[in-house]
């Protein structure tokens, strides 16, 4: 489990294709120190094991499903990640829970500078905006953001000077596709209210019947 309160952002040291899947390692500096083989990482907003640590470098298998629903396919020696380590028990809870299973993927359109923040707009396919709130959490390439603007297909999100500073999205610009996981709080209650859910847990959704049963 995760936060979105990106620790640093690290180079990709290298990438190696394996068929559909890829071995991607990671520059982590001084956070190679905090982890070992089976740990889990958060890179750009998609959790990730650790398969071997060498120094400062750590390496991760890649499947191909997570290449196909996440940017991580097009990540080069060179590019730069936003990176969190797992968090701790006893670790302060600043951002909102990120469990690093991204959602979807969507595209920048613009990023405009305004007094004190940078207003980021965000393209996603509908089914993303539908989890979706006003003032509610949204992690976009694993940090922690609150909506501030919302629309069928379309969010944004004001970006402090901090935030452009310390991680990825300080480079990025209308075009670039980012990582996306919806609010894990959200996403249940949603599942919940409208019975999407199978098997035999399965809640049927919120109805008169299902009030009445409840005593409502």
């Amino acid at each position: 489990m995760f936060t979105g309160l990106v620790q640093k952002v690290v180079e990709v040291a290298a990438v190696r294709h394996a068929g559909a899947s890829s071995v991607i390692e990671l520059e982590l500096g001084e956070l190679a120190g905090e982890v070992r083989a089976g740990d889990s990482v958060l890179a750009d907003g998609v959790c990730l094991t650790v398969t071997a640590r060498r120094g400062g470098r750590a390496a991760f298998d890649v499947s191909a499903e997570t290449l196909r629903l996440t940017t991580l396919g097009e990540l080069r020696g060179g590019s730069r990640v936003n990176v969190e380590l797992a968090m701790r028990p006893t670790d302060r809870f600043g951002g909102h829970l990120v469990s690093g299973h991204v959602d979807g993927t969507g595209t920048i359109l613009s990023k405009v500078p305004q007094a004190g923040e940078t207003r980021l707009r965000v393209q996603t396919p509908p089914a993303l905006t539908d989890m979706m709130v006003m003032k509610g959490s949204v992690a976009v390439d694993g940090i922690s953001l609150t909506i501030a603007g919302l629309e069928e297909g379309a969010f944004e999100v004001s970006l402090i000077p901090h935030t452009l500073a310390a991680t990825t999205l300080g480079q990025k610009g209308a075009g670039a596709r980012v990582n996306i996981e919806c609010d894990m709080i959200g996403k249940w209650v949603r599942q919940y209210v409208r019975g999407t859910g199978h098997g035999p847990r399965q809640t049927g959704g919120i109805t008169l019947e299902r009030l009445r049963e409840e005593g409502f």
